[in-house]
């Protein structure tokens, strides 16, 4: 298919927060500081393919589902796109007591909304955190989310995205130092998915996991995981006490169309 507006909606993953410009693969005419990520390399692999595009990012970091939905969903609908990706849910899965049915009842209507709107839908579902100290205890709220968004995709021909189920994603250093987002080479490798989940011919052996990396020492291994806790996760923590998230003050990169 060809599609000539699309728009990105979400937080932090789609926003691309740990895909800065100039780093390999990375905008070469962004300014220092800019993010690129995904969805604005998903847009680039869509434009190489059918010729042009115009393309708008609505995402904005730390945002919960029912703000993407309230504050993006309306923003994109009145951009009238034809190709909408939404992703969001994994700052939700994140708090205790998070209610997987119920976020997915909050997607599914918005995923109505779009289609109604007559704009194509691509989904995604989230990573399988197993191997993630803390994060991993989300593992069965993040399951049952994703097999929820599968089934929302059948009823209403939305498409997806399946990064539960792929291998590569696994490798620690697809993932920036937080490990809560992707490193460029993530972002490049989930841009090229998503592109092939639309049908578009990209290159070759992208899914193919990296050379196992030599093993850490077991004293660098404990020390990181002291390093990590102390720089992202107690203030995250602190952010949730304080009732703050990393997203206030922040607005869209890219809140209308362009070309690519």
């Amino acid at each position: 298919m060809t599609w000539h507006r699309y728009v990105a909606l979400g937080d932090s993953f789609t926003e691309g927060v740990g895909d800065p410009c100039g780093d390999p693969g990375g905008d070469p005419g962004g300014d220092p500081g800019d993010l690129v990520g995904w969805a604005d390399r998903l847009a680039g692999e869509l434009r190489r393919a059918q010729g042009a595009l115009d393309y708008a990012n609505l995402a904005v970091r730390g945002k919960l589902l029912q703000q993407v939905v309230d504050e993006q969903v309306p923003a994109a609908l009145a951009l009238a796109p034809d190709l909408v990706s939404i992703v969001a849910g994994g700052n939700d899965l994140l708090r205790p007591g998070a209610d997987p049915d119920a976020l997915a009842a909050v997607m599914e209507a918005a995923v109505v909304r779009l289609r109604g709107a007559g704009a194509d839908v691509l989904l995604a579902t989230g990573v399988d955190p197993r191997a993630t100290p803390l994060i991993g205890r989300t593992r069965g709220r993040s399951a049952t989310y994703n097999a929820h968004l599968w089934s929302i995709a059948a009823r209403h021909g939305a498409r997806v995205l399946d990064q539960w189920g792929a291998a590569w994603v696994h490798d620690p250093r697809m993932w920036d130092v937080d490990r809560l987002h992707l490193a460029p080479e993530g972002h490049r490798r989930t841009a090229l998915a998503a592109a092939a989940v639309l049908g578009v011919d990209v290159e070759p052996g992208w899914a193919v996991p990296l050379d196992p990396a030599p093993a850490l020492p077991r004293r660098a291994r404990l020390a990181a995981e002291v390093a990590w806790v102390r720089s992202f996760v107690v203030p995250w923590v602190g952010r949730r006490v304080r009732g703050r998230s990393s997203g206030d003050g922040r607005t869209a990169k890219r809140p209308q169309l362009q070309p690519v």
